[in-house]
């Protein structure tokens, strides 16, 4: 009976995962314990580890081990420019285009009334913060870069978030959507032909 609650502890676990239902945590567990014993444990030490010492950055919220992550340590990013986005997946996302060398603010999250997250929840205030931090009493911010996912959720955060900002004399711009790269507008949704007609350069 042990064995077997141990079991379904580990698929209980591994449902907690993004996307992650009954048969496909059963699988993992299943083939973690016939095939990869060793590969098991190394998953649980990296979990351990990385819950014990993965914190927040102090300056714009992302993963890090450090107080201040190395983005916002690299004195060679453009600290004129701050990126507002929702998680670290997608603040590597856009990492990895090499396209843009400003700096980041994650909020870990969007506003979403029905489920109990406000404006505190995603960490507005310490945005607002960062925002109005002045250097040599000039502010350092010049531009709030509003790249939150273009759900109903995130237009929501990034109209408030923008309200704000305005509010306080900060120029805000928008991530532009439109036709992808290399795609024909017969296959293109509707909506995203229409948002790229709106927002043609």
């Amino acid at each position: 009976m042990a064995e077997a609650h141990s079991l379904e502890l580990l698929v209980q676990a591994l449902r907690k995962l993004p996307g992650v239902g009954v048969k496909s945590a059963q699988r993992m567990a299943f083939h973690l314990l016939q095939h990869d014993r060793q590969g098991a444990l190394q998953l649980a030490t990296a979990l351990q580890h990385a819950c014990k010492h993965v914190g927040h950055c102090l300056l714009c919220h992302t993963f890090t081990e450090e107080e201040i992550c190395p983005t916002c340590r690299d004195p060679r990013r453009d600290r004129s420019l701050l990126c507002v986005l929702e998680n670290p997946a997608d603040q590597a996302a856009l990492e990895r285009t090499g396209a843009y060398k400003g700096l980041y603010f994650v909020l870990m999250g969007k506003l979403s009334p029905l489920d109990g997250v406000g404006p505190k929840e995603i960490g507005m205030h310490k945005l607002l913060e960062r925002v109005d931090t002045l250097v040599d009493g000039v502010r350092e911010v010049r531009e709030v870069i509003l790249a939150t996912n273009f759900t109903a959720e995130g237009e929501t955060t990034s109209h408030v978030i923008s309200q704000a900002l305005k509010a306080r004399g900060v120029q805000v711009t928008r991530l532009a959507r439109g036709v992808p790269v290399g795609s024909e507008l017969e296959y293109v949704d509707l909506g995203t032909i229409a948002h790229a007609l709106v927002d043609r350069r």
